[in-house]
């Protein structure tokens, strides 16, 4: 099957979120009415990104210009320091795939096509997180664990 990806727009915003909720359920989030809670809180959060820029996000189309796959760059405000002067930092978000069109390649492409975009806005470092099914592409792809730790101050899923 041949694929085309495009910009994702403001028109696309319930996409976004349903991706992103797809995300979540295939990581073992089952609790719907959490995924209907996160769903809410970021639909105006997304609309809000796709409107102002902070949100860069891509779709993967089959021929029939269904959605395939989608991923995403979120730019948020950070401190500049000796590896990136840039008071913003991207982070790569929301890759996911249709389960019928998995294993077509289509994240490592749509991560190629972030990656770039990161290259070309002059960003020096992206960042995302990977869950444990991602996590063998995006080390293909040349990104590498970090010393960043976490402390969670509430009961949560990781």
């Amino acid at each position: 099957m041949e694929y085309t990806i495009r910009p994702v727009t403001a028109g696309d915003l319930e996409l976004v979120l349903r991706h992103r909720i797809e995300m979540f359920r295939h990581m073992g989030y089952e609790s719907e009415t959490e995924l209907a809670r996160i769903r809410g809180l970021s639909e105006p959060f997304f609309a809000a990104g796709l409107s102002n820029g902070t949100y860069v996000a891509w779709v993967a189309e089959d021929e029939n210009g269904e959605a395939a796959a989608g991923t995403g760059v979120l730019l948020l405000p950070y401190q500049p320091g000796p590896n990136d002067t840039r008071a913003q930092r991207a982070f790569i978000i929301n890759v996911y795939t249709e389960p019928q069109h998995r294993r077509q390649g289509l994240a490592k492409k749509l991560m190629g096509v972030a990656v770039d975009w990161c290259r070309e806005a002059g960003f020096a470092i992206v960042s995302l997180h990977a869950s444990a099914e991602g996590r063998p592409l995006y080390e293909s792809l040349g990104f590498q664990a970090t010393n960043e730790m976490r402390l969670s101050l509430r009961k949560t899923r990781s």
